[in-house]
């Protein structure tokens, strides 16, 4: 039988997870293939919960609140190392996903662990971000042409750049969703709301309702989704966060209409509800049901994404879990590209996987 163990900890009204040891066994690689482990280990330290934990669990807990430590002061240098080799670089820079959340004190921040950090600027200076990062030490790994190409002209950020003596990763983007998405974002729109990072000179984040909307249209247009309950719960979080602020909700309903992320939204909503009991306000009742796909569309992704979103773990896979990530897969790629792009893209990355070029 398969168990969902980590979702309802963060359901729990005040209560600590009661769990055997098998459980827990269980829970901790629910969580590890979730990159969830330091999240679950400081959900459970905020709540006075670590203390009740069994020995041999608890040591995995605390030393993941070790490594997210030590992995923040790592971030905290890197993102003063970007500041710096961008400074003299006119336009903005946006931090975004997981930098943003920990350069803006967001709470995402807390127990996350990172692989890289995604920033965005106007589209029109990528080369000139691309060389100040180039000769601050950040290079393309990128050797392959058709990747050069299938980035810089169809994808929303260039190839990923990685610091030649860190090995840190960067990730550079013009925009929120690809030019050819069916979900298509100006960049320039966005950044005509953003906000200054305080103490951060020359930083910047996304407006609350952009980047709630940008976590939302991430998580279900990206297709991989082995952190996807990562994702959904640092959009509950967001939302926790930002409601209280007057007029939040209006202002992420109406933004959502302007940039046209009413789906992503809906979904992100609906199984926010689902997993975790975390809805709008009751007033906003008719807001959220005005997103909602056409019903045959809203029922076939309610169930597949029931499935994707739980930890990608063997206790929580059933016969149709595979089935069901593979078709969403598929599906990011086509909402991302045009059919006449996406088949020939999809058949080139199955060949690359089974038969990859050597080096």
């Amino acid at each position: 039988m398969t168990q969902d163990y980590l979702s309802p900890v963060w359901a729990q009204d005040g209560q600590p997870p009661e769990l055997t040891p098998g459980e827990w066994e269980t829970i901790l690689g629910q969580a590890r293939q979730s990159r969830l482990m330091g999240r679950l280990a400081q959900h459970l330290a905020a709540h006075g919960w670590l203390t009740e934990v069994p020995e041999q669990p608890r040591r995995y807990l605390e030393g993941a609140l070790r490594l997210v430590d030590r992995q923040h002061h790592q971030v905290r240098w890197e993102v003063d190392c970007i500041r710096r080799a961008l400074e003299h670089v006119a336009g903005p820079v946006v931090m975004l996903k997981g930098a943003a959340y920990f350069v803006a004190n967001l709470p995402p921040r807390h127990g996350r662990l990172f692989s890289d950090i995604d920033i965005m600027v106007e589209r029109a200076r990528l080369p000139e971000i691309e060389g100040a990062l180039f000769r601050s030490g950040w290079i393309s790994d990128e050797r392959d042409a058709y990747n050069q190409r299938y980035y810089r002209e169809w994808m929303h950020e260039i190839p990923p750049l990685t610091h030649v003596q860190r090995s840190t990763v960067i990730d550079v983007h013009h925009t929120i969703t690809p030019p050819t998405s069916r979900f298509k974002v100006d960049g320039a729109r966005l950044l005509e709301r953003i906000v200054a990072v305080h103490g951060k000179p020359g930083l910047f984040v996304l407006a609350p309702p952009d980047m709630v909307l940008h976590s939302a249209v991430h998580l279900f247009q990206e297709g991989e989704f082995g952190h996807g309950l990562r994702d959904l719960l640092d959009l509950k979080d967001l939302l926790e966060h930002f409601s209280k602020q007057s007029g939040f909700w209006e202002s992420l309903f109406d933004r959502s209409d302007d940039l046209g992320l009413q789906i992503p939204l809906f979904h992100a909503l609906y199984h926010l509800q689902r997993l975790f009991g975390y809805a709008p306000p009751l007033e906003f009742a008719d807001r959220v049901r005005k997103l909602a796909p056409p019903a045959p569309s809203r029922m076939v992704m309610g169930w597949l994404l029931g499935l994707a979103l739980k930890p990608d773990h063997p206790s929580c896979n059933t016969r149709w879990t595979g089935l069901a990530r593979w078709f969403l897969y598929v599906r990011a790629h086509a909402l991302r590209m045009p059919l006449h792009l996406v088949g020939p893209h999809l058949v080139r990355k199955a060949w690359m996987r089974h038969f990859p070029e050597k080096k």
